[in-house]
């Protein structure tokens, strides 16, 4: 499983995912790419999850089309110290999720 960190993401988060193929947009070289040409672009490259806090992409995209799973941290705001509870949660999540699939994590 290679997962990509979405640019809304902070990027000290991939090391709390260090058990993980997990690269950054910015990494990529993928930075300011509109959702549908990221989603091509992880395809090709062999991503099949992207970690993202954009609660929004699910209804700007068809994911199912573009086969990739999404994992969408729902917090108060995308500061690491908001979004690193939920990574015990999102670890689960990524051992069990399919292409296509959207889960939230967190926003209880």
């Amino acid at each position: 499983m290679r997962i990509l960190l979405d640019e809304c993401v902070p990027r000290p988060l991939k090391h709390e995912l260090a058990d993980y193929e997990i690269r950054t947009v910015v990494e990529m070289g993928w930075s300011g790419k509109k959702n549908g040409e990221l989603l091509r672009l992880m395809c090709q490259e062999g991503f099949t999850v992207l970690l993202t806090a954009d609660q929004n992409l699910r209804y700007q995209q068809n994911l199912q089309q573009a086969g990739v799973a999404v994992v969408v941290l729902v917090a108060s705001s995308n500061k690491l110290s908001d979004l690193l509870p939920l990574i015990p949660d999102a670890c689960d999540v990524l051992d069990t999720i399919a292409p296509g699939e959207v889960i939230e994590v967190g926003g209880s």
